[in-house]
């Protein structure tokens, strides 16, 4: 199950408790409604001195899907997992199946890409 993590002292803690919270920017389409991230090319200093100038852009941007669109917008410092899966589900029914699995899975991606972080 990805839904437990388990600890260096051996416990195991829940994912779908966690609360995330965005980490980099973002805006929505205001033609689609659809989330757009917006991450930096480069993050070291001495490359963006040396480097940004050259670029034509300076960002990624990465185009969410509906779904996806839906769970960003759900991130409110508020809302754990769990409850950002259920309105999901309540939102799009057996679509999204299984839908617990379906956010963890994409929560944990986010994580590591370091576009969310967890509450403490």
């Amino acid at each position: 199950d990805i839904y437990f993590l388990k600890m260096k002292n051996k416990s195991e803690i829940n994912l779908l408790d966690f609360i995330p919270i965005h980490h980099i920017e973002w805006k929505e389409n205001p033609e689609t409604n659809l989330i757009i991230l917006i991450k930096p090319k480069l993050e070291n200093s001495f490359l963006k001195q040396h480097l940004l100038p050259l670029l034509k852009n300076p960002n990624f941007r990465i185009n969410l899907d509906a779904y996806g669109s839906k769970v960003w917008k759900l991130i409110d410092g508020r809302r754990n997992i769990m409850q950002i899966a259920d309105i999901l589900k309540e939102s799009y029914g057996k679509v999204v199946e299984p839908v617990y699995d379906r956010v963890g899975k994409f929560m944990m991606s986010l994580e590591k890409h370091k576009f969310i972080t967890y509450m403490d």
